[in-house]
């Protein structure tokens, strides 16, 4: 089993930054996916970034590109979210995910582990 833990949530004005956090402890060898959900109020849970532990190109949701940032520091078994130039829309619940598989995949529905999220609200 691989634990996932987020921080870093927090309530930012529009154009603010902000990094999430997602520590994983457990058996992490057999994560090899890692990617980053988020519910907003009265949404489904969607997409927002995804990449393997071991490197490559990082997949992102199209409302994101450009302005957040997926990485993994495998030293410290976690992963972050660099997210910037933050808006109104970007509100929700965020959670990060791992998944057995070596594919960067979108599907909530693919991903074996999850944490129990962390809040962002942007508002002025």
């Amino acid at each position: 089993q691989v634990q996932l833990v987020e921080s870093g949530g927090g309530l930012v004005q529009p154009g603010d930054s902000l990094q999430l956090s997602c520590a994983a402890s457990g058996r992490t060898s057999s994560a090899y996916g890692w990617a980053w959900f988020r519910q907003g109020p009265r949404k489904e849970r969607e997409f927002i970034a995804a990449t393997r532990r071991s490197g490559g190109s990082p997949q992102y949701a199209v409302s994101v590109r450009g302005r957040f940032t997926i990485s993994v520091d495998n030293a410290k078994n976690t992963m972050y979210l660099q997210m910037n130039s933050l808006n109104v829309d970007d509100t929700g619940v965020y959670f990060c995910a791992a998944r057995r598989g070596l594919s960067i995949v979108q599907g909530a529905d693919l991903y074996d582990y999850w944490g129990q999220g962390t809040q962002v609200t942007v508002s002025s």
